[in-house]
């Protein structure tokens, strides 16, 4: 039996960890007595609740670690170890068997002068992974040419956990990349630059790192914010124990089945109201401000620009959508594409990030410009995470993330610069949206978003 708890914006799905100990059992006697040439075998569970999946993810020790929950939250889904690594995804397709997934992200800036020391890109076909597909568990293994590899990582699960503590701490310290001065500096020049038809949008991002009074860990974090924040993704990468990449972001890159894909444009931002007056108010502010709009139009024109050369049609819906999150409202249109045959994941991956809603427009121009003006290496932060297959492939962007460790934690947000825009303004938009996740650990003002 599967039990739900919450609504049906925010479902906690747990699973029975007896249950689960027995299946693992079971799956390991399949593998011994498989044949040769069987690359994936998988047993459906039945349970009753005891644990959550973030809770049995941190409990594992295996690495990496990998954590993802579809936007709809439909399919929800743990991986761990890996039987292959890939730092570029284009040859997974020779190794995966239909029914596998190799999973990870692309960063933004790695490999780059500017950022030497980040992976471009990792992506990793794992040992173990557990999934929830609607209401139907999982357990699955994938298998490479030693059997026993597989059947030791198996043995290792510990099936038996007890659930996070709550997430519970304060920030003692907290420091913003650019500082305020910097970031109006910054985006004078922007706009500048954009005057001189240099470019003509550009994402300004900011880093805040912030001190904890303990240690936290990064499915902790990870835990509170999907309890909190609906209708995003949300996702975990962890190499090892010391660091941690999580996030909770309401954007798509794409989806991807067979030749069917879908996107989005996602840019334009206000607050959310004290009142369900108020909030209609900014919404209808919104919807028409001539700023947010272009601001939106310029992520469509970049997306329609990208896939046309991979695609048979493009479809970009008329009218923008409002999506209200915890924090923030923002505009989206949708845009769907009949893509070519023989159009994979990764050729979509490369030619999609990063959007203008990331990035900017012209695309090479503003990735130049962030690469020489903005005062850090962004990393995995506004990169790519998700997972490819023959069949299928879905990613969504890494924005409303943060790198944990231990009693330190980064967090990350970006804003559209276009003609019209205003640094006070922009500034309290990344406020704004850097409270998706640093509210959940104080509500202090002072001590959260420092100005």
């Amino acid at each position: 039996m599967i039990t739900l708890y919450g609504n049906s914006k925010n479902l906690s799905f747990e699973v029975d960890l007896s249950q689960l100990k027995h299946v693992i059992s079971q799956l390991i006697e399949q593998i011994k007595t498989a044949p040769t040439g069987v690359r994936r075998l998988e047993l459906a569970l039945s349970s009753a609740p005891t644990v959550g999946m973030i809770d049995w993810l941190e409990a594992q020790p295996h690495f990496p670690k990998f954590y993802w929950q579809t936007r709809d939250a439909r399919e929800e889904v743990v991986a761990l170890g890996q039987l292959h690594t890939f730092s570029d995804p284009a040859p997974a397709y020779t190794i995966l068997a239909e029914n596998q997934r190799v999973w990870g992200g692309r960063s933004f800036d790695g490999q780059t002068d500017k950022n030497p020391r980040c992976m471009s890109a990792l992506f990793f076909l794992p040992q173990i992974e557990l999934i929830r597909i609607d209401h139907q568990w999982y357990l699955a293994a994938n298998i490479g040419l030693n059997k026993q590899v597989t059947i030791q990582a198996l043995s290792q699960l510990i099936a038996e956990t007890v659930e996070l503590t709550p997430l519970s701490n304060e920030v003692v310290a907290c420091h913003h990349t650019p500082e305020r001065k910097q970031w109006q500096t910054l985006v004078d020049d922007a706009l500048d630059n954009i005057c001189a038809q240099k470019f003509e949008k550009v994402v300004l991002a900011r880093k805040t790192e912030i001190h904890l009074s303990s240690s936290m860990t990064g499915a902790q974090f990870l835990k509170a914010s999907v309890l909190a924040n609906h209708n995003s993704f949300h996702f975990l990468m962890s190499l090892s124990k010391s660091h941690c990449f999580i996030g909770s972001t309401p954007e798509r890159l794409y989806r991807r089945i067979d030749r069917d894909l879908e996107t989005e444009a996602l840019a334009g931002t206000i607050g959310r109201g004290d009142s369900a007056s108020q909030d209609l108010e900014l919404a209808n502010w919104l919807t028409q401000d001539v700023k947010n709009v272009n601001e939106n139009q310029y992520v469509v024109d970049d997306v329609i620009t990208s896939l046309q050369p991979f695609s048979e049609s493009v479809v970009v819906d008329n009218t923008c959508q409002l999506v209200r999150l915890r924090s923030v409202q923002h505009l989206k249109r949708s845009i769907s594409a009949v893509l070519q045959p023989g159009i994979n994941g990764v050729q979509l991956l490369k030619a999609l990030q990063p959007t203008a809603a990331v990035a900017g427009l012209p695309r090479q121009q503003a990735l130049e410009y962030i690469a020489q003006h903005e005062p850090f290496a962004r990393g995995w932060y506004a990169g790519s995470v998700g997972y490819l297959s023959h069949k299928k492939a879905e990613f969504c962007v890494s924005i409303r993330s943060a790198m944990v460790s231990g009693r330190q934690c980064q967090l990350f947000a970006g804003a559209g610069i276009v003609p019209g825009s205003v640094a006070e303004h922009e500034w309290h938009e990344l406020d704004k949206k850097m409270q998706t996740l640093l509210s959940l650990i104080s509500d202090n003002p002072y001590l959260g978003v420092a100005s």
